[in-house]
């Protein structure tokens, strides 16, 4: 039996904003949000140009709801911070940093 993953993912919307969540399928949610179904309220209205950053949860669901959370709860300069130096989360949960092109 394969263990869940999870995903805590940052991406830059068209408005220059940008969006927090989490996932089990990385690509199938950044599909999602391009193709603005109801799942995606926020990114139906501000599209995501990119993924600016993600990171592969090594706990459970639990930890990746913290880890999202704490993003959330970030400045956008802090935001910034941690996408030009994504190995900062590593300090404070346990993930691996993916780097999506």
């Amino acid at each position: 039996m394969s263990e869940i993953q999870y995903w805590v993912y940052i991406l830059l919307c068209d408005n220059d904003s940008f969006y927090t969540g989490y996932t089990t399928d990385m690509a199938r949610r950044y599909q999602e949000h391009v193709s603005g179904t109801d799942k995606c309220k926020y990114t139906r209205s501000f599209k995501p140009i990119r993924i600016a950053r993600c990171w592969q949860i090594l706990g459970d669901k639990s930890t990746a709801l913290q880890m999202e959370r704490f993003i959330k709860k970030l400045s956008r300069r802090q935001k910034e911070k941690l996408i030009a130096q994504p190995t900062e989360m590593t300090k404070l949960f346990p993930c691996q940093v993916m780097t999506v092109e």
